[in-house]
């Protein structure tokens, strides 16, 4: 009898013997990185915000919170609508819920944060509809939706076309919108730290990037297990497709760039934004396991390894005053 396989459909219930255990231990390592938003200090961005920050940042704060206010929302809806159903595994399913969970966290620090930094109605009220009003915003959304609505219909992966379907839904997800989209917005957010800004923003974002590698490592590690199990799918035609979703990943969030820095912001400019953002689509291809596509070298010295030491640090703070202690390495080359 043929062992069964991590795509095949079904809802496996058997912990053991279990077959993958590699996602039970990312379960278990997802578990020690608990953190709640109410442990975030923004007591300090509101002083920022009111004395420190001019238009051309302030544009960039906007934006930036702008986007964070629906991105793990719709994170969150492909996870439930399009990848549980399909990962046939429990302890993979495991994982999958402790990240639902995590995304609604995240939600949760956005929304504290837009009440923060926005605490005029309207302004939030602006910043919730971006998708529909702010058209840098709504080409990242598009491009999202239209990767959600490809396997949208998909209640069984029985062909190895519909399994093609799914994995490039998850190749988008991990590599293109968590791995780009949000590694691009963290990039931001340290920009502005590096200026003294905004450390509560900064600490939070600490979290967030913790919990957002651990669902790329997840996703990446689904990917290797398929092509383990069926090699075929990774046909020329499938490895294309995903160098040109990278592609068109980083016009989108260079996009972003020309208008979040459009009021000319110093230390950060789009081209330099563009090149950084080319640095992880070349990252995220090589964690694929496919050549890097565009050569390019991390243009920011605020990202380079000093942000280990302070989060580090951070961490380590954490750990001593709390029960659930965090364990583990930040590998900062292989994210940023």
């Amino acid at each position: 009898m043929t062992a069964p396989r991590l795509l095949d459909p079904g809802y496996s219930l058997t912990l053991r013997p279990m077959r993958y255990p590699k996602f039970y231990d990312m379960y278990r390592a997802a578990i020690r990185n608990t953190w709640t938003v109410e442990e975030v200090d923004f007591s300090l961005d509101t002083n920022d915000l009111r004395t420190r920050v001019g238009p051309a940042e302030r544009h960039l704060i906007e934006r930036l919170v702008a986007f964070f206010a629906t991105g793990d929302s719709i994170v969150a809806n492909n996870l439930v609508l399009n990848l549980y159903q399909h990962v046939n595994a429990p302890e993979a399913r495991l994982f999958l819920s402790r990240q639902l969970y995590e995304e609604a966290l995240h939600v949760q620090f956005y929304l504290t944060l837009l009440d923060t930094y926005l605490p005029e109605p309207a302004a939030r009220a602006k910043a919730f509809a971006a998708i529909e009003n702010i058209p840098s915003i709504r080409k990242k959304a598009e491009f999202c939706f239209r990767w959600m609505d490809s396997v949208q219909d998909l209640r069984r992966l029985k062909t190895p076309a519909q399994r093609r379907q799914f994995l490039l839904n998850l190749v988008c997800f991990a590599a293109c919108i968590e791995g780009l989209f949000f590694f691009g917005a963290f990039a931001y957010v340290y920009y502005l730290r590096s200026r003294g800004l905004l450390h509560g923003l900064a600490g939070g974002t600490n979290w967030v990037f913790r919990d957002e590698s651990g669902h790329m490592a997840f996703a990446f590690e689904v990917i290797r297990t398929v092509r383990e199990e069926e090699p075929g799918l990774f046909d020329d035609a499938l490895k294309a497709e995903v160098v040109r979703m990278l592609e068109e990943a980083v016009d989108c969030e260079s996009a972003f760039a020309e208008d979040v820095l459009g009021g000319g912001v110093a230390g950060l400019s789009p081209r330099d934004m563009r090149q950084y953002l080319e640095y992880l689509a070349d990252q995220r291809l090589a964690q694929l396991g496919l050549p890097r596509r565009f050569g390019a070298r991390n243009p920011f010295p605020f990202m380079d390894l000093q942000d280990v030491q302070e989060l580090a640090n951070f961490f380590e703070r954490r750990v001593s005053a709390y029960q659930v202690g965090v364990q583990g390495e930040v590998a900062f080359d292989a994210a940023f």
